[in-house]
């Protein structure tokens, strides 16, 4: 498990860019999974300063052979892991 609190406001939630504040609270949890072939996360998210109510998401990764590369990790890194900004979801007609 991993409890992270102390986050400043400059990063994302995600890969659409939502923003948080200096108040949020991420609890991990880790495991492996299908006889330690997937990495699932467990992850709850706790920003009273930016969302309504606590919320929880899961992802999960499949294990692959060979080495990982090396990632840099420092602010204002603007490659994100070389991951693309996902479009911001937009409905085709209003749901109210």
């Amino acid at each position: 498990m991993v409890d992270t609190i102390g986050l400043n406001d400059k990063s994302f939630v995600d890969s659409y860019r939502t923003p948080h504040t200096s108040q949020i609270h991420v609890v991990e949890r880790f495991k492996l999974i299908e006889g330690g072939r997937f990495l699932e996360v467990n992850v709850t998210v706790d920003d009273p300063g930016a969302f309504n109510m606590p919320w929880s998401a899961s992802k999960r990764w499949r294990r692959t052979q060979g080495a990982m590369m090396e990632e840099v990790c420092a602010e204002n890194n603007a490659d994100y892991f070389n991951y693309q900004v996902e479009p911001m979801p937009t409905a085709a007609r209003p749901d109210f």
